[in-house]
C-alpha cells in the first residue's frame, strides 16, 4: 500500500470515528454497536 492509500485510508477511519462519537447511545445501539466498539468498528469499515 502506497503512502497516499495509507493517508486515504487513516482519514476514513478518523472521519467514521469522529461521526460514531457524535451519535447518542441510543443511536449507537440502534446499530448494535457499544461506544466502546467505536474503534474497532472504524478499523473493520477501513479494512486496518
Amino acid at each position: 500500500m502506497n503512502i497516499a492509500n495509507k493517508f486515504n485510508s487513516w482519514r476514513k477511519y478518523r472521519e467514521t470515528v469522529t461521526e460514531l462519537g457524535r451519535m447518542t447511545d441510543r443511536e449507537l445501539s440502534d446499530l448494535g454497536i457499544g461506544r466502546a466498539d467505536i474503534r474497532r468498528v472504524a478499523r473493520t469499515a477501513v479494512g486496518f
